[in-house]
């Protein structure tokens, strides 16, 4: 299945091709500059190579889950391990970061089945 970067309420196409990948849950690379996020990778970084692809900055994509049986967001990925931005933890540590991924994810993606 491919990675869909998601530019505007994902279809309910997508989500089931996202969901195929690991079934309970999809892991999504979320670009907070851009307000766009791809997901459905094996991988947080394969959802973030598919952003730098696109043309996002990579200290704009953060990695986090999107469980959508809950309509949660979980913020923890290797991805977000840098040192350099002061998150040198797999969760997003920035309150504002944080929140600013949650609002692109719920926009995205909530409701979709």
């Amino acid at each position: 299945m491919p990675i869909h970067i998601i530019q505007q309420k994902a279809t309910p196409q997508e989500m089931i091709e996202m969901l195929n990948v690991l079934g309970d849950y999809i892991k999504i690379a979320v670009d907070i500059e851009r307000e766009i996020l791809a997901g459905g990778g094996q991988l947080h970084a394969d959802c973030e190579a598919e952003l730098l692809k696109d043309g996002s900055q990579q200290e704009d994509i953060w990695g986090a889950d999107w469980v959508p049986n809950i309509q949660e967001v979980k913020f923890e990925s290797l991805i977000n391990i840098r040192p350099n931005q002061n998150n040198r933890s797999m969760i997003i540590q920035d309150p504002k970061i944080k929140k600013q991924v949650e609002i692109i994810t719920r926009k995205l993606l909530e409701g979709v089945k």
